[in-house]
């Protein structure tokens, strides 16, 4: 809000001298009101026009006095500058000021999110000089200037209220006789110069910040760890463990209590357990899983329908509230799996051995036991402690291989396949009911790399996702819809899986994007799951689903963990929890606890353990208008009981740990590929565009998918146009409209290890006949 403004007569005579000048940019006149700003902040005391020209040239560049009055116009009409007595000029104390947070981004440019605005795309940006002077998650507070001339605001550092970064993984380079850290974050402009360092350049290192940067002083830091060579694919495992903050290490107390664990169940552990060992059951997972979360049954009933049982390792028996590995699984919140390697939320001890579901052994379980009607809806169930005896572990490529009536597969399942074809059977009747409620069908390509002994990648092969997976995830889907009913039916505290829809701006771009395909999106300001999967059903099997695909996928917000049952948009279901994986999930692990209190009828109380940075759960909580209309988050936490609050503050950190770990997985394998591409440097792929941006497009290569970046200068010899409402280029030479889904052939021109980034150009598909060039858009 503007505080002050000058007389349009005060304005006149700063502006008069200027009035025949070159007129200037946005961009211009908003980079010399923060340099004026800056020197009025720096003085302390108001200056005169002469002055505040002369500090600029020194502290700055040469500016013109028609510049400066032009700038100092600027912070006059926004409120920033004041005039003093004299004819000289201050800092107004009225100016608008801002509190937030410093977010970087992957392109270099340093943004600032003021508080309450999360989830909203960044609006404010850092001058670069101040870009170089603070950290990605530093508390700062700004004063507003004007527009930086591409639909930004100019903001400027005043304060800096919390430093947040304290070491830095990076790698060490030498320039002179200086020794310098290259953060591995991309999103970390600042310069940090290491003191005394006992590392050799090119190794990878984490460094102690020792002194936060200023305006025109870099951060200085010291060598805390050495990982090793930083192009060693091993070492860059590492460095995202410490760049993310992923506990990798248990403490000692915790792998004493689970090397005390018996390595079996005893038999005081299956007191009022039912006994269902003499049932079939079997896990059915990848060939690559090591731990077993959960075992699977069915058989089909006299009248019709069939009995399901879903039996899940019952962790809550073993690991106790308040216990060190309790504590150990609630700082890691989730399991993360990088190629290669596996940081498990519970010590081996557990998460492969007592706890996973191994064949021929026996186990303790939670099951949910379930009756389930011909047309796939659930028509009871129940849950109870279980012993079972898993009969076989099954991959899913066994599996699909016997579903289609080969031998091998047919022999690998052996007694076993009349009940995994029961199981078949129930799959086919719960997804015509998927289909009748009106759940979103996504079908994701998903691959995975193959690597050596040293860890580089040998191939990226796309990962078959057939109705072998598809059996297990409807069955899997049954469990956690009647754990969620289970806890809303008895009132019972807990957590659920929200995932709610499409805000109103998502919305709008979402529908601007598909008229480019020549489809609409119903459901008016609130479209349901059906409207989705309506425009799914007209996509299918053709050149543009994977694009259309994409574009509904990120138009929907991301799932959390909330203490509310706000349902489960994208499977359309009422309410829905997570309860079948407790050996990676905590939340799973907390939703067990809730049921077991249910069935003991003992109330059970979470606790935090840890003390989990706040910072990092910004985000991740219910929107303002989620708990039901003229209802606030505290009118819905005092319904909700005393424990709200704790299982409120849970959920934001299991979903802040599985962003987290999403992260740090993604980095190391986008990592993994720039390594992969290096070696295709120059080469000709056919790939499809994924993504549109106003300044180039993303595409994904068909063969190797990977995906690279060309920008819309190498989109080829026609000039094209971005057109904002249709996410296209339109090449205004030649008609040529790309748009997601696109097919471009594509040469690999550059790889940034640093930024994970693939650089492509187009192979030009050369001009059409009696087209023309077209430069500065004539």
């Amino acid at each position: 809000m503007r505080r002050s403004r000058v007389n349009a007569s005060k304005k006149e005579k700063r502006n008069a001298g200027r009035r025949d000048a070159e007129p200037m940019s946005a961009s211009q006149l908003s980079q010399t009101a923060y340099e004026i700003e800056t020197v009025l902040g720096r003085a302390g005391t108001p200056l005169a026009l002469d002055e505040i020209l002369s500090l600029v040239r020194d502290q700055f560049q040469s500016r013109s006095r028609e510049e400066i009055s032009a700038g100092l116009s600027r912070l006059l009409e926004d409120g920033v500058a004041a005039e003093a007595d004299g004819g000289a000029y201050r800092l107004s104390a009225s100016a608008e000021w801002m509190a937030g947070t410093v977010a970087g981004t992957r392109s270099g440019r340093v943004f600032f999110d003021p508080d309450g605005a999360e989830g909203r795309e960044p609006s404010y940006v850092f001058p670069q000089e101040q870009a170089e002077s603070v950290f990605p998650g530093d508390r700062v507070r700004v004063v507003k200037l004007g527009p930086d001339g591409r639909s930004r605001v100019l903001v400027s550092l005043r304060e800096v209220l919390e430093h947040n970064t304290r070491e830095i993984v990076g790698t060490v380079e030498q320039r002179g006789k200086d020794y310098w850290l290259r953060p591995a974050d991309c999103r970390i402009r600042v310069p940090v110069r290491l003191s005394g360092a006992p590392a050799v350049p090119g190794q990878a290192v984490v460094a102690a910040v020792i002194a936060q940067p200023s305006i025109g002083a870099p951060a200085r830091a010291q060598v805390k760890e050495i990982l090793g060579s930083a192009d060693d694919s091993s070492v860059e495992i590492e460095m995202a463990v410490r760049r993310f903050g992923l506990p990798a290490q248990f403490s000692a107390e915790a792998l004493e209590q689970a090397r005390a664990l018996p390595d079996h169940v005893l038999r005081r552990d299956c007191a009022r357990r039912v006994d269902l060992r003499d049932i079939a059951f079997v896990t059915i997972d990848g060939e690559d899983a090591r731990d077993f979360d959960d075992a699977v049954w069915c058989a089909p009933l006299k009248a019709g329908g069939w009995r399901l049982l879903v039996a899940i390792a019952d962790v809550s028996w073993y690991v106790r509230p308040g216990s060190a590995i309790d504590r150990a699984a609630q700082e890691r919140l989730t399991s993360v799996y990088f190629p290669r390697r596996v940081i498990p939320m519970l010590p081996v001890e557990l998460s492969n051995g007592l706890c996973s579901l191994n064949p021929d052994v026996d186990r303790c379980t939670l099951v949910c036991d379930a009756v389930i009607t011909p047309e796939g809806r659930v028509k009871a169930y129940q849950f109870y402690h279980g012993l079972i005896h898993s009969h076989a572990r099954l991959t899913y490529t066994q599996v699909w291989s016997a579903l289609k009536g080969e031998k091998e597969g047919r022999d690998a399942l052996g007694a076993v396949l009349p009940d995994v074809q029961n199981l078949y059977a129930l799959y086919k009747a719960l997804a015509a009911e998927r289909a009748r409620r009106g759940a979103i069908s996504f079908e994701s390509r998903e691959t995975f790399v193959q690597t050596d002994e040293q860890g580089r990648i040998t191939a990226i092969l796309p990962r078959e996702h057939n109705d072998a997976h598809r059996l297990i995830e409807e069955a899997m889907l049954v469990a956690n819809t009647c754990a969620a009913d289970f806890l809303v039916r008895r009132r019972a505290e807990g957590l659920f899986r929200v995932h709610e829809g499409p805000t109103p701006e998502k919305l709008e771009q979402l529908r601007a994007l598909l008229s480019g395909f020549g489809l609409s999106l119903g459901g008016g300001d609130k479209p349901a799951p059906a409207d989705y999967e309506a425009v799914m059903r007209q996509v299918r099997g053709t050149p543009d689903e994977a694009a259309v695909q994409t574009a509904l996928l990120r138009s929907m917000q991301r799932a959390v963990y909330l203490p509310d049952e706000l349902g489960h948009f994208g499977l359309a279901y009422e309410y829905y929890t997570h309860f079948t994986s407790p050996i990676r999930r905590y939340p799973d692990l907390l939703v067990h606890r809730a049921i077991h209190s249910i069935l003991t009828r003992r109330r059970y109380r979470p606790e935090v353990l840890v003390d989990w940075p706040e910072a990092a759960e910004q985000g991740f909580a219910a929107r303002p208008g989620s708990h039901g209309v003229g209802q606030s988050a505290a009118q819905a936490a005092a319904k909700k009981g005393p424990m709200y609050k704790t299982w409120a503050r849970l959920g934001r950190m299991c979903s802040a740990a599985e962003r987290r770990a999403d992260e740090a997985s993604l980095d190391v394998t986008a990592w993994l590929k720039c390594r992969y591409m290096e070696d295709y440097r120059g080469e000709t792929f056919e790939g499809t565009v994924s993504a549109v941006t106003p300044s180039g497009v993303y595409v994904t290569l068909n063969d190797l998918f990977v995906e690279g970046y060309v920008h819309v200068s190498n989109l080829g010899w026609d000039y094209y146009v971005f057109d904002e409402s249709k996410s296209t280029f339109e090449g205004s030479s030649s008609g040529e409209v790309i748009r997601c889904g696109t097919p471009l052939s594509v040469i690999v021109s550059g790889v940034d290890l640093d930024s994970r980034s693939i650089e492509f150009m187009r192979r030009d598909p050369g001009r059409r006949k009696g087209a023309r060039r077209l430069r500065n858009g004539s």
